[in-house]
């Protein structure tokens, strides 16, 4: 008997040993939340609609302006004067628009585009550079990349009923958005600009 549980403690550490390797965690799983593409123009007018009009060719969606919080004399902006333009993408579109945009920058990011919370974010100088095709009457703008990434659970803290706190082991660090961004696009990220 005794040899039959010395057999049974055998066969059950390499079963375990098995399953934590083949098994993974699904709650784990880092995904892409949201990307949201921001152009600030400065100004309202012509050169705006035109910027909105850029946003709405990449994404196929209806883009929002955001409005000055306070007038800015050097700047030439009044508050409440629309100078920006920006739209949320979900979903396949965004990972696709997010992969055209990481292509104009050669997969390289720097360790300061990184935030704490795990999230991350890049600038393109030419919106022309995603494929879109030049325009002489639009003229050629630059905008923000913002991504933000989530795990499976994330709507405890933002549903109503039975509103919960994400604990901290399931929080998004900087260091996990970083292995994440080099596993799923085999990225470069540098420590700064050369």
């Amino acid at each position: 008997s005794t040899f039959r549980y010395y057999f049974y403690l055998i066969h059950k550490t390499h079963s375990l040993a098995s399953m934590s390797e083949t098994k993974t965690n699904a709650m784990r799983e880092i995904k892409v939340d949201k990307l949201i593409l921001n152009c600030c123009v400065g100004e309202s007018g012509d050169r705006l609609t035109r910027a909105a009009r850029v946003l709405e060719q990449l994404t196929g969606q209806q883009p929002v302006f955001s409005k000055a919080r306070y007038t800015l004399r050097s700047f030439g902006i009044r508050r409440n004067e629309k100078i920006a333009v920006h739209v949320t993408v979900r979903g396949e579109k965004a990972l696709e628009i997010l992969e055209r945009g990481l292509k104009v920058k050669e997969y390289e990011l720097l360790q300061k585009n990184f935030s704490d919370t795990g999230n991350f974010g890049f600038g393109i100088n030419e919106h022309i550079d995603l494929g879109i095709k030049y325009d002489p009457t639009t003229g050629i703008y630059g905008m923000d990349f913002f991504v933000c990434l989530t795990r499976p659970g994330a709507r405890v803290a933002r549903r109503k009923i039975r509103q919960g706190r994400i604990g901290f082991n399931h929080k998004i660090t900087k260091e996990d958005s970083i292995k994440w961004f080099q596993d799923k696009f085999e990225g470069v990220v540098l420590a700064k600009e050369a």
